[in-house]
């Protein structure tokens, strides 16, 4: 079975026991999340799809852990003129793992 879940304004294909890093979620370590914004159910040849969400399905995930991605360096540089601007930037991420998809 999977589903297709959206967080974070992004969307995931999942099944049980899939993990995934998405956006951050204020959850803690080792808590479980309720993801009810499911867009798509399916089986074996049973799909099921939502308008804009299926009613009454729900995936449960729990959080393995916290953290922020790689540096990226944002650099503004216009010629001529003496104006440079150095930024990093590291996105939060929260890491999940699939743990039951309630149909």
């Amino acid at each position: 079975m999977y589903a297709i879940i959206e967080t974070g304004g992004k969307q995931y294909q999942v099944k049980e026991g899939d993990v995934l890093f998405v956006e951050k979620l204020d959850v803690e370590e080792g808590g479980s999340v309720t993801f009810d914004k499911v867009l798509l159910v399916g089986a074996d040849s049973d799909v099921k799809v939502g308008a804009p969400y299926v009613e009454g399905a729900t995936v449960t995930a729990k959080a393995l852990a916290q953290g922020r991605g790689k540096k990226i360096i944002v650099f503004k540089y216009k010629p001529k003129k003496g104006y440079r601007r150095k930024q990093g930037h590291r996105q939060p991420f929260t890491k999940i793992q699939i743990e039951k998809i309630n149909a």
